[in-house]
């Protein structure tokens, strides 16, 4: 990041708040001062708790844990832990949903020595088992509920709430541990180019460096209000966490539906007072267009994980904050405050190297080439995770030797990205060199997709490949080739592929091609992939018309939303490829076209296009006069005379 000395006005007042004296002219966006060594998250934190034992530590709604509540919470489940056995190295899943519990447990297994393993409680089963397996994970933290779905391994199952009568016998005090810099901290599993996902291995000398640079870059006190709003599976969750915690200050919880709603979400972050908030960037773009009191107490708004395409207006009363960085490098790699640009040229720039990280930016031959010349992008530093785990040869394809150091053992990790340095010293992010794909935050390996869809009977081959038809809107799209004479469905090809994969893995769509045309060098030319239209796409065997006026609005106007030429009234708004942000869309056009309100809660229970017509079909008939329900008229009878 440029520093806040050296630049225009307008980006040194939004730098202002964040310090409280002249320090604020000195910051260590890039400084390569040495991070603290020996001093991890469990004694941060318990120096915080003994510090300010009623001090708010996190809150969730109407639940709450005090600095001394955590620590006693987290001390005993770490006791617990001891007790079967888990120290440095030792790897613990954690199978919960976003939450306190998350918390305690993330907290109780660092307190004990070892490293956690973060695990989506609404992945399919057999795709959780794996990861379990793949990690070695000795123990798994879950409940009582999710334990009830998975099958036995050789883990051993902790269900945080039946066994919180033991775990609450163990002692409050914290634990005796000896940990290195170079001892685990947490894995984390991303998707496999190979086909299967991998795990990332995050040493706790690479998390101190991070939380140490974040405190500082952004100031943060004891007097902060941070945000946890991501997935625990994700690995902003981890940015979201330790720094607050380590530092005394406070993180508070969204629920669900707020999260993805941006006038409430805004509206919340307003009401809780939050001073610094993370949320992914195609959230970003909405809020910063959004009105924002000039008094808020929201210094920062942090965003990542996808390429930001929009320059925040000049009224914006906080800073946006745009950041870059694979799992692989400890959730940042590079951070920077985007100002306001009038007539912008290019999409915003990702910043600077954070504290302790070199950025390198080479041609194929491995050589730095010059400001605004495109090369892919290197990352060395104390960020580099150890590895992948029980992956040698892949971690050595990754991390490779860095040749721009003189420190013996030094390494690089070969992101796959394309980028050029500019001439203020910040980078230009311009794609990738392979065929990964980033959607709503995720960075996914078409690979691990196809891998799935391929085991299909029907299925010949497949190639994935993320679409955007229309600006900002990225869907997955899945092409095949079937076995001749075989007949399969999109819903069949859907659900099949949703038996191994995580929601946001399942393709939103399935083209049928005869087949593949090939690159001069015999791979898929993915560039003269066909668009998904009528005459290729696979469809369901039974297509159900809309029956009802409201049916037949509603059906035009997801077709238009989600790029459809037809769709069925069963078919279901998220497995055609909506997600929560298409969602409030969905909501807005309702509101414009129907005149009523519904919520995503009520999407979520009523996903199809007959159970959303149903729900404005309800609320229309609660607004019409009298006279409608004296007639007898249906809903869309009513609705119709009234139109």
């Amino acid at each position: 990041m440029a520093n806040p000395a050296q630049t225009g006005n307008s980006e040194s007042e939004l730098w202002r708040p964040a310090f409280k004296n002249a320090e604020w002219r000195r910051t260590i966006w890039s400084d390569d001062s040495a991070a603290s060594q020996n001093t991890f998250i469990p004694q941060l934190f318990s120096t915080e708790a003994e510090a300010t034992p009623q001090a708010l530590a996190i809150a969730a709604g109407t639940d709450s844990l005090t600095y001394q509540e955590l620590n006693s919470r987290a001390n005993r489940l770490a006791h617990y832990l001891q007790n079967w056995g888990v120290g440095p190295e030792e790897v613990v899943g954690l199978c919960l949903e976003r939450s306190l519990e998350f918390v305690v447990a993330a907290l109780g297994v660092l307190k004990a020595g070892g490293a956690y393993l973060p695990l989506d409680a609404a992945a399919p089963t057999p795709r959780v088992a794996s990861l379990l397996a793949d990690s070695q994970a000795s123990v798994l933290i879950t409940t009582r509920t999710i334990a009830s779905r998975l099958p036995a391994g050789p883990w051993r199952v902790l269900a945080i709430d039946a066994d919180s009568t033991a775990i609450a016998q163990c002692p409050s005090h914290s634990p005796a541990i000896e940990l290195e810099p170079e001892n685990l901290a947490y894995v984390i599993y991303t998707s496999g180019s190979s086909g299967e996902p991998k795990g990332v291995e995050i040493t706790h000398r690479s998390l101190s460096n991070l939380v140490s640079w974040h405190r500082s870059a952004f100031g943060v006190t004891s007097s902060d209000r941070a945000t946890q709003m991501a997935s625990p599976g994700f690995d902003a969750a981890v940015w979201e966490l330790w720094p607050y915690l380590a530092a005394g200050a406070s993180v508070h919880l969204a629920d669900k539906l707020t999260i993805v709603a941006p006038a409430e979400l805004r509206d919340w972050l307003v009401s809780q007072g939050i001073t610094i908030g993370f949320v992914p960037t195609a959230l970003a773009e909405q809020l910063i267009t959004l009105d924002w009191p000039a008094s808020g107490a929201l210094r920062f708004l942090l965003t990542g994980a996808d390429a930001l395409r929009h320059y925040p207006p000049r009224n914006l009363p906080f800073a946006l904050v745009n950041n870059y960085g694979p799992t692989e490098c400890t959730v940042v790699a590079t951070s920077g405050i985007v100002s306001p640009v009038s007539c912008p040229d290019s999409a915003p720039p990702i910043g600077r190297a954070v504290a302790n990280t070199q950025i390198y930016i080479l041609d194929k031959n491995r050589e730095k080439v010059s400001t605004q010349v495109a090369g892919e992008l290197y990352i060395a530093g104390m960020g580099l995770a150890r590895g992948y785990r029980n992956r040698p040869d892949l971690t050595a394809e990754r991390f490779i030797p860095n040749p721009f150091s003189s420190q013996r053992g030094s390494r690089m990790y070969r992101t796959g990205d394309r980028a050029c340095y500019l001439p203020d010293g910040q980078i230009a992010f311009l794609g990738r060199v392979d065929d990964q794909i980033k959607i709503l935050g995720y960075r996914i390996e078409p690979n691990e997709i196809e891998s799935a869809l391929d085991k299909h009977p029907a299925v010949q081959v497949s190639v994935v490949v993320a679409r955007e038809d229309a600006p900002g809107e990225k869907r997955l799209i899945a092409y095949v080739c079937l076995v001749p004479d075989l007949h399969v469905t999109a819903g069949e090809l859907s659900s099949f592929v949703a038996k191994s994969l995580p929601a946001y893995m399942v393709p939103s769509g399935f083209v049928r091609v005869r087949s593949f045309l090939p690159t001069v060098n015999g791979k898929i030319d993915r560039s003269a992939l066909p668009a998904p239209d009528a005459t290729n796409t696979l469809q369901d065997r039974i297509i159900i018309s809309p029956r009802t006026l409201v049916e037949e609005q509603l059906s035009g106007i997801l077709c238009r939303l989600l790029h459809l030429d037809s769709l069925s009234m069963e078919d279901n708004f998220f497995m055609l490829g909506g997600h929560s942000l298409l969602g409030t869309q969905l909501i807005a056009r309702i509101r414009d076209v129907f005149g009523v309100e519904i919520t995503l809660r009520v999407m979520f229970d009523n996903a199809t296009v007959a159970g959303i017509s149903a729900e404005i079909e309800r609320l229309i008939l609660a607004k019409l006069d009298s006279e409608a329900y004296a007639t007898g008229e249906s809903a869309s009878d009513a609705y119709a005379r009234e139109n």
